[in-house]
């Protein structure tokens, strides 16, 4: 197996009159102002990467700053992509191309590439002004700063400008394509079809066709200078990954998490509602939910995020398939009614897209820092079961996972998922529906009292799940009364008793911690290694990808990620003791390894990173290597090192 940040095996071969060289993997990394169209063009660059047939990852990093002043360095916004012949796990450590449209993008980004990278600079925007302003005394254009990489420099606002003189567009509004210009010419470069851009751009603009033209027109001129320009003396391919046979699209873990909402409406035959208020950066599932009404999905844009949830619990209390979304800020605000659903055992996927806190903290960057708000977050013994995605495609068949658990056992569930998994995209081969599995809501119909009689008792548990009946109100004979006061053992009516409440709550933590999930696999070739990686979440593919690095130089480490972090696998801790070292990377100051060491009594070694970005391959490359080394002392660090 390849590892995940191999060097390149290339080669070299004439085509169209200059030498095309062959790569099994490249990282591209588009950076420039909030307002150049970053995020467009590296989206672009991966649907016709994705359509290629290349395997591939990518990291969208946001301004964390809504309006940031045009040219700073808080403006900057970047769009990452890996792409590869082989199965990549990440969006890569370094870029090996960086495109910078202005200083602001080239200072807080050129740190990340190496010497020898391909650095393509919009020459246009280095002013004196501009240069100033993020605290260059001296154009590194210039200067030699800049001279251990391949820089290229393009006036590319210019060149745009040149290429749509006829269309009539103003100079400001012609400027503005340059992104497009970019694209072209890295297209070119990489050998990219251009037929879906040109006809996205048609799309995106189909009420003003002149702005779609003046786009292709830079699109088209960028790629023209790249063929007619004596700077660049190469071109380069990847050939397409050897993927299973399958249909495969390219998926963010958002659009994967609605997706798995609405499959889990078809497979259960519930109607969908969404009660949301929209929150960076899990808006775009509320998006996304919006446009399949057709699927019996119903969405609803709360006033705030306490509105939204409790929507969602009327909904699941109506007999629907009840659905909130939030990040870590809004999960707080949901906490109480969170807790009225694990009171009236009612089925809710809660999902937690998280986020950079505390407070608002970095609204645009990546954490994991909720997993003991998840875990404890409500007041009284309120247990919930919880789902983590551990890529982008992977949201979808967690969705279903998360969703199969509510519907079952009539509990509300958390989904946690975060902010690289939402933005981030890879390709998803498409399941047939017809494979998946159906979800049976099993709703009450008929009374049900032990004593024979007439009555339904609400809370008359089935023996082998410990889930109440679901009825849906309106049904002849099956009133019940619900509400945030304990109820009767049964009966369901409400109860102060001591010995009821007791045994109510016994109850439903046994529900919750009786719940059948998959046992733990571990990924450990030998079978005979001594150090275990545990992950969860989005760490799933910085971790492989570090062990692949480390297996490569002929070392030992064994892998194993958790999906379900509760209940937890019933083998885990057989697999904890296995093992002479247990380490746990998070992205957060170790919630994972305190709840490990409480339950398992395992020395579990925590190494943690709250920075907003994921973690690198080679970091975890060098902190795998020096747990297997066995003359290093391991040291005591906080923050993206060992604590």
């Amino acid at each position: 197996m390849t590892s995940d940040t191999a060097v390149d095996q290339s080669s070299t071969h004439s085509g169209g009159g200059r030498p095309v060289i062959q790569r099994d993997r490249v990282v591209i990394r588009f950076a420039g102002d909030s307002g150049d169209g970053m995020q467009l063009t590296g989206d672009r660059f991966t649907s016709e990467t994705a359509a290629f047939g290349n395997d591939l990852s990518t990291l969208p990093n946001f301004p964390a700053e809504i309006r940031a002043p045009a040219g700073t360095l808080p403006g900057v916004s970047s769009f990452q992509l890996h792409f590869a012949n082989y199965d990549i796990l990440t969006p890569g450590d370094r870029p090996d191309v960086l495109v910078a449209m202005n200083p602001a993008a080239l200072k807080s980004n050129v740190i990340d590439l190496p010497a020898g990278g391909v650095l393509i600079v919009n020459t246009d925007e280095f002013t004196k002004r501009n240069l100033t302003k993020v605290g260059y005394e001296t154009n590194p254009l210039e200067d030699g700063s800049l001279e251990r990489f391949s820089v290229f420099p393009v006036a590319m606002a210019t060149l745009t400008r040149g290429a749509l003189e006829e269309t009539g567009l103003s100079k400001k509004d012609a400027e503005r394509a340059k992104n497009m210009f970019a694209l072209g010419l890295l297209s070119w470069m990489y050998h990219r079809p251009h037929e879906g851009t040109e006809r996205f751009l048609r799309e995106k603009f189909a009420r003003r066709p002149d702005l779609a033209e003046a786009n292709i027109l830079a699109f088209r001129a960028g790629h023209a200078y790249g063929e007619t320009t004596e700077s660049f003396a190469v071109t380069y391919e990847v050939a397409p990954a050897k993927l299973d046979v399958g249909t495969y699209r390219q998926i963010t873990g958002n659009t994967a998490l609605a997706y798995g909402i609405v499959a889990a409406g078809r497979l259960s035959g519930l109607s969908v509602f969404l009660g949301s208020y929209p929150i960076t950066p899990a808006s775009d599932i509320l998006h996304e939910l919006s446009k399949h009404k057709s699927f019996n999905v119903t969405t609803f844009q709360a006033e705030d995020e306490i509105s939204g949830v409790g929507s969602a619990l009327g909904a699941a209390f109506g007999g629907a398939l009840g659905v909130t979304t939030t990040s870590g800020p809004g999960l707080a605000l949901k906490s109480e009614t969170i807790g009225l659903a694990v009171a009236l055992e009612l089925p809710m996927l809660v999902v937690d897209v998280q986020r950079g806190g505390p407070s608002t903290g970095l609204p645009t960057k990546t954490e994991q820092a909720d997993l003991l708000q998840a875990m404890f977050g409500r007041n009284g013994e309120a247990p919930v079961p919880i789902v983590a995605p551990r890529s982008p495609a992977d949201c979808f068949d967690a969705t279903l996972e998360a969703v199969r658990i509510a519907v079952t056992y009539r509990t509300p569930v958390l989904l946690m998922s975060d902010g690289s998994l939402a933005n981030g995209s890879e390709p998803w081969k498409v399941p047939d529906a017809t494979t998946l599995e159906s979800i049976d809501p099993q709703f009450a119909t008929e009374p049900n009292a032990p004593n024979g009689s007439d009555e339904f008792w609400p809370y008359l548990r089935d023996d082998d799940t410990l889930a109440r009946p679901w009825a849906i109100p309106g049904t002849p004979g099956l009133e019940h009364r619900i509400g945030g006061l304990e109820k009767a053992d049964g009966r369901g009516s409400i109860s102060y008793d001591p010995d009821n409440h007791d045994r109510m709550v016994r109850l439903r933590a046994a529900k919750i911690s009786g719940i059948s999930v998959p046992d733990l696999e571990v990924d450990d070739p030998t079978g005979d290694a001594e150090l275990l990686v545990l992950g969860w979440g989005s760490t799933y593919g910085p971790i492989g990808a570090g062990a692949r690095r480390v297996r490569g130089m002929g070392k030992k480490v064994a892998q194993a990620h958790l999906r379900n972090l509760n209940p937890l696998p019933a083998n885990l801790g057989e697999v904890l003791s296995r093992y002479r070292t247990v380490l746990v990377p998070e992205m957060n100051l170790g919630q994972l390894s305190v709840l490990l060491r409480a339950r398992y009594l395992v020395d579990v070694k925590s190494y943690t990173k709250v920075s907003g970005l994921p973690f690198k391959a080679e970091e975890l490359q060098d902190l795998f290597l020096d747990y297997l080394n066995p003359h290093s002392i391991e040291p005591i660090r906080i923050n993206g090192v060992h604590a």
